[in-house]
Protein backbone atom coordinates (compact mmCIF):
# COMPACT_ATOMS: atom_id res chain seq x y z
CA UNK A 1 0.00 0.00 0.00
CA UNK A 2 2.86 2.42 0.83
CA UNK A 3 4.46 1.78 -2.55
CA UNK A 4 1.14 2.39 -4.31
CA UNK A 5 0.70 5.71 -2.44
CA UNK A 6 4.24 6.81 -3.31
CA UNK A 7 3.67 5.99 -6.99
CA UNK A 8 0.34 7.82 -6.94
CA UNK A 9 1.89 10.92 -5.31
CA UNK A 10 4.69 10.93 -7.88
CA UNK A 11 2.55 10.18 -10.92
CA UNK A 12 -0.36 12.51 -10.12
CA UNK A 13 1.47 15.81 -10.70
CA UNK A 14 2.92 14.48 -13.95
CA UNK A 15 -0.53 13.36 -15.07
CA UNK A 16 -2.06 16.76 -14.23
CA UNK A 17 0.66 18.60 -16.16
CA UNK A 18 0.19 16.30 -19.15
CA UNK A 19 -3.59 16.82 -19.18
CA UNK A 20 -3.19 20.60 -18.98
CA UNK A 21 -0.63 20.58 -21.78
CA UNK A 22 -2.77 18.42 -24.06
CA UNK A 23 -5.90 20.50 -23.38
CA UNK A 24 -4.03 23.69 -24.30
CA UNK A 25 -2.80 22.15 -27.53
CA UNK A 26 -6.15 20.64 -28.49
CA UNK A 27 -8.31 23.61 -27.55
CA UNK A 28 -6.65 26.59 -29.19
CA UNK A 29 -7.96 30.07 -28.58
CA UNK A 30 -11.32 30.75 -30.18
CA UNK A 31 -10.92 33.56 -32.68
CA UNK A 32 -13.47 35.31 -34.85
CA UNK A 33 -14.03 38.48 -36.83
CA UNK A 34 -16.99 40.72 -36.09
CA UNK A 35 -18.06 43.26 -38.68
CA UNK A 36 -19.98 46.03 -36.93
CA UNK A 37 -22.07 48.52 -38.83
CA UNK A 38 -22.60 51.46 -36.47
CA UNK A 39 -25.57 53.72 -37.01
CA UNK A 40 -27.69 56.25 -35.23
CA UNK A 41 -31.44 56.54 -34.87
CA UNK A 42 -31.83 58.95 -37.78
CA UNK A 43 -31.13 57.16 -41.06
CA UNK A 44 -30.94 58.77 -44.48
CA UNK A 45 -31.08 56.78 -47.76
CA UNK A 46 -27.25 56.71 -47.94
CA UNK A 47 -27.02 55.33 -44.40
CA UNK A 48 -29.45 52.55 -45.32
CA UNK A 49 -27.40 51.80 -48.42
CA UNK A 50 -24.15 51.62 -46.40
CA UNK A 51 -25.70 49.03 -44.10
CA UNK A 52 -27.30 47.10 -46.96
CA UNK A 53 -24.09 46.95 -49.00
CA UNK A 54 -22.01 45.99 -45.95
CA UNK A 55 -24.35 43.15 -45.04
CA UNK A 56 -24.68 41.93 -48.64
CA UNK A 57 -20.92 42.00 -49.28
CA UNK A 58 -20.27 39.96 -46.17
CA UNK A 59 -23.13 37.48 -46.58
CA UNK A 60 -22.40 36.87 -50.28
CA UNK A 61 -18.62 36.50 -50.00
CA UNK A 62 -18.18 34.79 -46.63
CA UNK A 63 -20.91 32.15 -46.40
CA UNK A 64 -18.53 29.46 -45.09
CA UNK A 65 -17.03 31.74 -42.44
CA UNK A 66 -20.47 32.83 -41.26
CA UNK A 67 -21.73 29.24 -41.04
CA UNK A 68 -18.58 28.20 -39.11
CA UNK A 69 -19.00 31.13 -36.72
CA UNK A 70 -15.63 32.69 -37.57
CA UNK A 71 -17.33 35.80 -38.96
CA UNK A 72 -20.36 37.74 -37.75
CA UNK A 73 -22.16 40.84 -38.99
CA UNK A 74 -23.86 43.07 -36.42
CA UNK A 75 -25.73 46.34 -36.77
CA UNK A 76 -25.53 48.55 -33.68
CA UNK A 77 -27.43 51.74 -32.96
CA UNK A 78 -24.95 53.76 -30.89
CA UNK A 79 -27.77 55.96 -29.60
CA UNK A 80 -29.45 53.09 -27.78
CA UNK A 81 -28.79 52.78 -24.06
CA UNK A 82 -25.71 50.70 -23.36
CA UNK A 83 -24.17 51.19 -26.80
CA UNK A 84 -22.70 54.66 -26.23
CA UNK A 85 -19.29 53.24 -25.34
CA UNK A 86 -18.75 52.21 -28.97
CA UNK A 87 -18.40 55.88 -29.90
CA UNK A 88 -15.27 56.19 -27.75
CA UNK A 89 -14.07 52.62 -28.28
CA UNK A 90 -13.86 53.06 -32.05
CA UNK A 91 -13.67 56.87 -32.30
CA UNK A 92 -16.90 56.96 -34.27
CA UNK A 93 -17.95 60.24 -35.82
CA UNK A 94 -20.53 59.06 -38.38
CA UNK A 95 -22.07 55.83 -39.64
CA UNK A 96 -19.20 53.40 -39.94
CA UNK A 97 -18.20 49.81 -40.64
CA UNK A 98 -15.60 48.42 -38.25
CA UNK A 99 -14.02 44.98 -38.37
CA UNK A 100 -12.81 43.58 -35.09
CA UNK A 101 -10.80 40.47 -34.32
CA UNK A 102 -11.87 38.84 -31.08
CA UNK A 103 -9.97 36.04 -29.38
CA UNK A 104 -11.42 34.29 -26.34
CA UNK A 105 -13.90 37.13 -25.91
CA UNK A 106 -11.28 39.90 -25.97
CA UNK A 107 -10.68 42.26 -28.85
CA UNK A 108 -7.17 41.98 -30.25
CA UNK A 109 -7.38 44.57 -33.01
CA UNK A 110 -9.83 46.50 -35.12
CA UNK A 111 -9.98 48.56 -38.27
CA UNK A 112 -12.41 51.26 -39.29
CA UNK A 113 -13.33 50.82 -42.95
CA UNK A 114 -13.67 54.52 -43.63
CA UNK A 115 -13.64 54.20 -47.42
CA UNK A 116 -17.20 52.83 -47.47
CA UNK A 117 -18.30 56.45 -47.82
CA UNK A 118 -16.13 56.86 -50.92
CA UNK A 119 -17.53 53.73 -52.54
CA UNK A 120 -21.22 53.95 -51.58
CA UNK A 121 -22.10 55.12 -55.10
CA UNK A 122 -20.25 52.20 -56.70
CA UNK A 123 -21.53 48.86 -55.41
CA UNK A 124 -18.77 46.82 -57.07
CA UNK A 125 -15.95 48.90 -55.56
CA UNK A 126 -17.74 48.86 -52.21
CA UNK A 127 -18.00 45.05 -52.26
CA UNK A 128 -14.37 44.66 -53.39
CA UNK A 129 -13.15 46.97 -50.62
CA UNK A 130 -15.12 45.31 -47.81
CA UNK A 131 -14.29 41.82 -49.07
CA UNK A 132 -10.55 42.45 -49.36
CA UNK A 133 -10.35 44.05 -45.92
CA UNK A 134 -12.13 41.13 -44.26
CA UNK A 135 -10.08 38.59 -46.20
CA UNK A 136 -6.95 40.30 -44.87
CA UNK A 137 -8.17 39.90 -41.32
CA UNK A 138 -9.14 36.26 -41.82
CA UNK A 139 -5.72 35.40 -43.28
CA UNK A 140 -3.73 36.83 -40.38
Amino acid sequence: MAIRNRIFRTALPILVIAVLFVSNVCFAAESKIIAYYFRGSFRCPTCHKLEQYSKEAIEENFKDEISKGTLEFKTINVEEKGNEHFINDYRLYTKQLVISEVEDGKEIRYKNLEKIWEYVRDKEKFFDYVTSEIQGYLKE
